[in-house]
């Protein structure tokens, strides 16, 4: 059973679900490279662009109607850097200063969002970096067409400073109206894919170890940084949001597991009074015959197709699982096995911040749903610490370089109409929320898939 106050809701992100035509930051990074006309004609970002989205920054009151017809009691939003500082702050070293070049309309609209959600009687988890850094700290095409680095985000040597800057900030103007906060998301993918996995369509789209590696530890710099930072300002939970993959496979996963997984989150566990995870599937490896060197790491493992994030769209896993839209295997072992190993190795209470699948026609929601939910209920008997399950998400949204193509969704949307229609799914969620347990759903763990082996 869930206990009565175990949280659970949904995640969203600024850029991803914000714009729509009256609503548009075109400030960051991201809006500029998912604009580019060279990028989009070699196919490196989709040609969707994030301004015919969902709207939620006018639709929230709407979108948050929906989260209580599901019984939601907690909502993740996302606040865009770029919103708050569309100008440089390099130059403002006071949040007295701060406050001179702030934007406070936009503050006010996250006002106003997070005072909704509250009244509807939701908690409310608060992410101050999904991805997107603002241009005047991040210009993807420079770096990549030019290889002019004057604007390098995590690159710079700046940046840990101007987030901490930023977060402190928010904290101030906001905390009142704020249950959790978490400094970032997902921190791994926007170094690993932007540096190291150039097919993701990632900025600045480079095969460049030795600056992953940069990026990452300003990204862990970061994190520290903002962390006590903003504890001068709020007595509320601090945590930070990390992408975990469970690692399958030979005795090389050992040594992925250290790279992919505790690298990053060794360095910043102590500063943080929670952990969320972000699980999808997992990396199945296998040894190199030799060992890939990247910059000061040695990658002595392969991933290997057909299982977890490497299997074709809308067909079975080698392992017999049915694989997503995305091309993701199901696989809610892997959230098992991963927060067992979070909740011995940190200590900490930990979250399940994002878990969801790509799946248009919601065929395989349901299973997904129900299979991952049933693992954490497992583990809650068995002891470990596990206070909320955010789903990702709500609503469709836009998928970074993927666009439009790929739907996450509880409740789909018909972007040329604006209309919002709960899925099946939605339902399903409901009813377990409603009855605190998934026991009632126990034969779809292993029918008709055997997602439970």
């Amino acid at each position: 059973m869930f206990s009565e106050d175990f949280l659970f809701g949904a995640s969203m992100s600024g850029f991803q679900f914000e714009m729509g035509d009256n609503a548009v930051d075109s400030n960051t990074d991201w809006f500029l490279w998912v604009h580019d006309p060279l990028l989009q004609e070699n196919g490196v970002v989709s040609g969707d662009l994030p301004e015919k989205g969902l709207g939620y920054w006018e639709r929230y009151p709407e979108v948050h109607e929906l989260a209580i017809e599901s019984g939601f009691n907690a909502l993740r939003i996302g606040i865009e850097w770029s919103r708050i500082f569309p100008v440089e702050t390099f130059g403002a070293e006071t949040l007295e200063e701060l406050k001179e070049i702030a934007d406070y309309s936009a503050i006010e609209r996250y006002r106003e969002i997070l005072i909704d959600i509250r009244n509807k009687g939701m908690k409310t988890m608060v992410n101050l970096n999904h991805f997107t850094l603002p241009l005047w700290l991040h210009d993807p095409i420079k770096i990549n067409r030019n290889a002019d680095f004057t604007k390098s985000g995590w690159l710079d040597e700046r940046s840990p400073h101007e987030f901490a800057k930023f977060s402190a900030f928010i904290v101030r103007e906001l905390d009142e109206v704020v249950d959790f906060w978490s400094t970032m998301n997902e921190p791994n993918v926007v170094a690993n894919l932007g540096y190291f996995q150039r097919p993701s369509g990632f900025p600045p789209s480079l095969v460049a170890p030795k600056l992953w590696k940069k990026a990452l530890d300003n990204e862990i710099k970061a994190h520290r940084l903002s962390y006590e930072a903003m504890r001068e300002y709020t007595a509320k939970p601090i945590g930070v949001i990390y992408a975990f993959h469970w690692i399958d496979g030979d005795d090389s996963a050992t040594e992925a597991n250290n790279l992919i997984n505790w690298y990053f989150m060794d360095a910043v566990s102590e500063k943080a009074d929670y952990i969320g995870i972000n699980y999808y599937t997992r990396t199945f490896v296998k040894r190199r015959e030799q060992v890939l060197r990247a910059g000061e790491f040695e990658i002595s493992w392969r991933s290997q197709a057909g299982y977890g994030f490497s299997c074709e769209p809308n067909t079975i896993s080698k392992e017999g699982l049915p694989v997503s839209d995305a091309g993701w295997e199901i696989y809610p072992l892997g959230l098992y096995n991963m927060t067992k190993a979070i909740c011995e190795r940190y200590k900490k209470p930990v979250y399940i911040t994002e878990n969801g699948i790509a799946d248009d026609k919601d065929a395989l929601r349901p299973y997904y749903l129900i299979s991952h939910l049933a693992t954490i209920e497992k583990l809650l008997e068995e002891g470990y610490d596990i206070r909320g399950y955010l789903h990702w998400s709500l609503t469709d949204n836009y998928e970074w370089a993927r666009g439009f193509s790929l739907r996450f969704g509880l409740v789909h949307v018909d972007y040329d109409k604006g209309i919002l229609t709960p899925r099946p799914s939605f339902f399903l969620y409901r009813e377990i929320i409603k009855s605190r347990t998934t026991k009632r759903f126990s034969t779809f763990l292993n029918a008709p898939f055997g997602l439970w082996k």
